[in-house]
């Protein structure tokens, strides 16, 4: 910012400043945004031109950007000129006065000075097309210019005594680089003005305030820094307010401004913060308005709490009275399977009882049946005894009947050949005799088939005798085993009512532990293990299936895995 710009309009105070508004009252805001120092300023700046703040964001005319050519092409030999003007004298002062050995070293000192200045000189001028500026580079640009300006004015320095004119001559080295620089800066600023129109330009003080107030001017550039104040104008016009809030201060009290509160103070006590006379006496009601609504937001947010608090309070007994119906809703379905069970468990006592009498019956009937099925056996194998003996007799008999008339036959035979030898000694007497060999020689042998015959009878009758020993044998056997088949029912019939005991005795207990239908069926199927010998892979999933009413072999199988752990975890019904 230059400090020789005019504004075309003077500051004037505000009319409505002349009577300040009463501490207590509630002031007009200069600036509608509370909390922010500077305000929207009541008059507009203007620059030298006459054309103010405002940026025009039309294109340029054929005639303008023939005219920033040319700009353009002048910045750029004036920047030729002044580069090879100071590469000369630099590199030259640098060989001989700088000690950097020749003159080729000296040169490529001042061709790196000159080409660092360029390159920051280019992406200032890029960054602020690109409205991206960066503020910094321009220093380090400012920095090796004005080294390059010492160098050259170095460079022209005389030997001997300095006389005005080597003061000149010294300096007139240093103008074509303060030349090229102010160039660049009036380039810069022009890309910026044009990439952002939007952007508010800061004000200018007249040179002739610095002149006749210095003081007073330099506390105002200060606070138009500090707090961001762009309108020269606005500054006055605060000063002014500021003055003339004093002036009715001193008025009011005759002169001893000590008396006033502290409120009407405060447009002194916060003019160095930024704030204008109508802020500062706003302040105490929009600190009492902020703290009236940081109260009422606290009631307001103790309200929604207790609000909060009651239903919860509310939705917690609501769920209470839930839970208490589900509890009372389970209980009733416990009580009802608790019911269920135990009607179940006296029914199978009373069918075991029923059983084992049926059983106990039936066995003994068994046994009547037996006994005399084992009578009627021995009856029927006694009549088939003697009626195979008889058989036997009879067939005795009538080998000796046939032996008899064979042994007759031949006595007759005899008698006849003897009363035939008597009476002739022929040939038929021979034969006779012969004939009558023959048929004892056949009676001898019907004598020993008989004898054969008898002894297969004693043989057969003894096999018979044997046969009937071991029947009876088998039939004790038999009997044996079908009252010891009777005991075992009898003792499984035991098993099945102690069972049914036991069972009904696991219910009562399960109703007084109170568990639930998962349990009880566990503990059911740990009971079945149990009565399977402890095993539980020996219990088949089917009877769990059967007896637990379920349908699903995985529910089974997991029953009887949990069953099996309380059995390892100690439990015995």
């Amino acid at each position: 910012m230059t400090i020789t710009d005019w504004p075309r309009t003077a500051a004037e105070p505000d009319p409505e400043t002349d009577a300040p508004a009463a501490v207590s009252g509630t002031p007009q805001l200069v600036s509608r945004t509370p909390g922010t120092v500077s305000e929207t300023p009541e008059f507009v700046s203007e620059t030298e031109s006459g054309t103010g703040t405002d940026t025009s964001t039309a294109k340029l005319t054929g005639t303008q950007k023939w005219t920033t050519g040319a700009i353009v092409i002048a910045a750029l030999a004036l920047a030729g000129i002044g580069l090879y003007l100071s590469f000369e004298h630099v590199a030259e002062f640098a060989f001989k006065e700088l000690r950097f050995g020749s003159l080729g070293k000296g040169q490529l000192f001042a061709v790196g000075v000159d080409v660092g200045i360029m390159v920051m000189i280019a992406v200032d001028l890029l960054m602020a097309w690109l409205k991206r500026p960066i503020s910094w580079i321009r220093y380090p640009v400012w920095l090796l210019t004005a080294a390059t300006v010492v160098l050259n004015a170095a460079s022209g320095a005389p030997e001997g005594a300095w006389k005005l004119l080597d003061y000149v001559a010294a300096g007139a080295h240093g103008v074509v680089p303060v030349l090229f620089i102010t160039v660049v800066e009036l380039g810069r600023d022009a890309i910026d003005r044009v990439v952002r129109p939007e952007q508010a330009e800061r004000d200018s003080i007249p040179l002739l305030r610095w002149v006749l107030a210095p003081v007073a001017t330099a506390r105002i550039f200060r606070r138009m820094r500090l707090w961001g104040v762009t309108s020269y104008p606005e500054m006055i016009r605060r000063d002014q307010q500021l003055i003339a809030y004093e002036q009715w201060l001193k008025r009011k009290y005759k002169g001893d401004i000590s008396q006033a509160s502290e409120d009407e103070l405060l447009p002194m006590k916060m003019a160095p913060y930024g704030y204008t006379v109508d802020q500062a006496l706003a302040m105490p009601d929009e600190q009492e308005q902020a703290a009236q609504e940081r109260a009422e937001e606290a009631e307001r947010r103790r309200l929604d709490a207790e609000t909060r608090s009651e239903v919860a309070k509310a939705e917690s007994e609501a769920e209470r009275l839930r839970a208490k119906g589900k509890v009372e809703a389970v209980r009733a379905e416990v009580d009802g399977q608790t019911g269920q069970a135990r009607a179940h468990a006296r029914a199978q006592v009373s069918a075991a009882e029923r059983a084992a009498a049926l059983e106990q019956e039936a066995l003994d009937q068994a046994v009547i049946a037996e006994a005399r099925a084992r009578e009627a056996e021995a009856e029927r194998k006694e009549a088939q005894e003697r009626e195979a003996k008889a058989e036997a007799d009879l067939r005795a008999a009538e080998l000796e009947r046939q032996a008899a008339e064979k042994r007759k036959e031949a006595a007759e035979a005899d008698r006849v050949a003897a009363a035939e030898a008597q009476a002739i000694e022929t040939q038929k007497v021979a034969e006779a005799r012969e004939a009558a060999a023959e048929a004892n020689r056949r009676a001898a042998e019907t004598e020993r088939t008989a004898a054969e015959t008898r002894r297969a009878t004693a043989e057969a009758d003894r096999k018979k005798a044997e046969e009937e020993r071991l029947a009876k044998v088998a039939l004790a056997d038999a009997a044996r085993a079908e009252k010891e088949a009777a005991e075992a029912e009898r003792a499984a019939a035991e098993t099945r009512r102690a069972a049914a005991e036991i069972e009904q005795r696991a219910v009562e207990a399960e109703d007084v532990a109170k568990l639930k239908p998962r349990e009880r069926a566990v503990r059911r199927v740990a009971r079945m293990i149990f009565a399977a010998g402890g095993d539980a892979d020996r219990l088949p999933l089917a009877d769990i299936q059967h007896e637990l009413a379920v349908t699903s072999p995985g529910t089974a199988s997991e029953y009887r895995q949990e069953a099996a752990e309380l059995l390892a975890g100690g439990y015995r019904p």
